[in-house]
């Protein structure tokens, strides 16, 4: 059944993606419909092999559906040209990842620059636009950094700019905290949350039920089905940094 929306910026119509492996079709997504509305912050959840990862892949242009529809802001993606996919993904998606995805050799402000180099916008435009979003994520004083002078938050930080700097309608992260601690885990969630909150729709991976309790909104699946979508009253990441020390010292005194 679809889940009907006001204002969706995605919707999936019995999206199906099936792997042929010898003689063997793995159904890795299973006619799933839904809709996600503009500026929702999701979580996507469920084991391995659930399905979730398949989900995003559609979602991020960077696989096709076997059967089914997709529409992201009212055009059907599953029915572009291999060309126009492309364009889709660097011109309307921002990717963030577990490992950031960073180019080791290459500063900060050239790292988010990258997705503008596919684009005809002028050099001094494509500088300006990297590093006002630097600025946002809090990194403005490190732009000329490479990522192995930074930490891991703030190589996440540089990836999330990166994400943004083609102003997207999407940004979709996978697994954005599995290489950081919780501190740091906690300072990225804020700023997917403060991003959100100004309007920007996410469509979040977890396999940590803690990350997703600061979504708006919970999507899980199993063996390729939607099996639980509910909507969430977020914890306020930045409510749960400011605790951390006092937690800390709580667990040293006992």
């Amino acid at each position: 059944m679809t889940t009907q929306a006001t204002n969706a910026l995605i919707r999936v119509e019995h999206l199906a993606k099936d792997y042929v492996m010898g003689s063997t079709c793995v159904h890795a997504l299973r006619e799933v419909s839904l809709s996600i509305r503009a500026g929702e912050f999701v979580a996507v959840m469920g084991p391995s092999g659930s399905g979730k990862s398949t989900f995003m892949n559609l979602l991020g242009c960077l696989d096709r559906a076997t059967r089914g529809d997709y529409w992201l802001a009212e055009e059907n993606v599953a029915v572009q040209s291999s060309d126009q996919l492309a364009a889709t993904r660097n011109q309307r998606i921002g990717f963030v990842f577990q490992n950031f995805n960073l180019l080791p050799r290459t500063s900060a402000l050239d790292n988010v620059q990258l997705p503008l180099l596919y684009s005809s916008v002028p050099v001094a435009e494509r500088v300006r636009r990297a590093q006002q979003r630097l600025q946002q994520v809090g990194l403005g004083a490190r732009m000329e950094h490479l990522p192995s002078q930074l930490s891991g938050g703030q190589q996440q930080r540089v990836a999330i700019a990166r994400a943004l700097v083609n102003d997207p309608l999407l940004i979709l992260a996978d697994e954005p905290t599995g290489a950081l601690d919780s501190r740091t885990s906690l300072e990225v969630m804020a700023l997917l949350q403060e991003l959100n909150a100004q309007g920007m729709t996410i469509v979040l991976v977890t396999h940590e039920a803690d990350i997703a309790t600061y979504a708006g909104r919970n999507i899980q699946f199993r063996d390729g089905l939607v099996v639980r979508d509910v909507a969430n009253v977020p914890r306020n990441a930045r409510d749960d940094l400011a605790q951390l020390p006092l937690l800390a010292e709580d667990e040293a005194a006992a």
